[in-house]
């Protein structure tokens, strides 16, 4: 039986980090939603366009795809096909979980951030701004979330792997999920 349902030091620490970082790149949907419609009213009623106004929506729509990928992975919000793994045990799904972790998304997430150094770099050189005039002049800053999304979903891996082996090894009880059917083999 497993004796715990917290994670050790660092790691709980990590997973409350991407909790936090989750739940507050959440509340940027409002204003991107917000001036999205300000746009289209501007737009249509008053043939008015903002090229700022676009890209805001633009950067803001990346900030919160990017950054608050590490915490949908925390939360299981990924997509998955799941047509055996809905019915392995819980300790069957760890197994594919730090198998999947270990074996695809670590070393993923590690080729985006090798990858993309040499291109964020070369933004940040030249503070590359927007190519449309009048836009917003922070593209580099637009290209830096491309190692920092690998960088937080590495991280977030290492919490999940770390979750996943100690479901494994039984010292920890696995996430309890309202449609998992053997709920009844954790109680």
């Amino acid at each position: 039986m497993a004796q715990s349902r917290e994670l050790p030091g660092v790691i709980a620490w990590l997973d409350r980090a991407s909790e936090w970082l989750g739940r507050s790149l959440s509340w940027l949907v409002l204003p991107m939603m917000l001036i999205q419609f300000l746009i289209v009213v501007l737009r249509y009623a008053f043939s008015f366009n903002s090229i700022p106004m676009q890209e805001s929506v633009m950067y803001m729509h990346a900030v919160v795809f990017m950054l608050a990928a590490a915490w949908t992975l925390k939360h299981d919000g990924h997509v998955r096909v799941d047509i055996f793994y809905r019915a392995m045990t819980p300790k069957r799904k760890a197994l594919v979980d730090l198998c999947g972790t270990l074996f695809l998304l670590l070393p993923v997430m590690v080729f985006v951030i090798l990858s993309s150094t040499g291109y964020v770099g070369k933004s940040w050189r030249i503070l590359e701004g927007s190519p449309d005039t009048g836009g917003i002049p922070g593209v580099f800053l637009l290209k830096t979330l491309i190692p920092l999304f690998a960088g937080l979903m590495l991280l977030q891996g290492l919490v999940e792997a770390s979750r996943h082996y100690l479901v494994l090894t039984g010292r920890m009880d696995p996430p309890a999920h309202d449609d998992d059917p053997h709920v009844e083999e954790r109680l």
